[in-house]
């Protein structure tokens, strides 16, 4: 089993909990393509303004992959840049869902795969998925559970 760190935007995570898929651009397919079912997807919020309101950065829950990924061409993801429709897909199972997403900031520096702390979100950019430790995984399980 492998655990991602999976990264969306506001409407998009509206997307993921009505339909339970998650997509990714054509660019991030080969990443996205290891993902196998059972893995585990943690779905990270990046920062974001939407109307007047700023959403910081947040993890929104951890999804189970129930299928492999797949090509869907159908328009249900709002693009970020552009008409992307994220194309490249996987299926998912909601595992822990919290009420309210929780900040991601007052975990970096607990985190193994973020080495420069300081310049964290380097580890993020350009990324679409990204795979992380057992151990990042479990950290970030434990706060959503509270």
């Amino acid at each position: 089993m492998k655990y991602w760190l999976c990264i969306a935007n506001e409407k998009n995570w509206g997307v993921v909990k009505e339909k339970n898929i998650w997509g990714v651009s054509g660019r991030h397919k080969n990443q996205l393509n290891k993902v196998e079912v059972n893995d585990l997807l943690v779905l990270y919020l990046r920062q974001e303004k939407v109307n007047d309101k700023v959403f910081p950065s947040r993890i929104s829950g951890i999804f189970k992959a129930v299928s492999k990924p797949f090509k869907d061409e159908k328009k249900i993801f709002s693009p970020i840049i552009g008409e992307e429709i994220f194309p490249c897909r996987v299926k998912l199972e909601p595992v822990i869902t919290p009420k309210e997403p929780i900040e991601f900031k007052p975990l970096i520096q607990k985190l193994n795969f973020i080495t420069n702390k300081k310049v964290w979100a380097s580890h993020l950019l350009g990324k679409a998925i990204k795979p992380i430790p057992k151990e990042d995984f479990e950290l970030i399980k434990k706060e959503l559970v509270g």
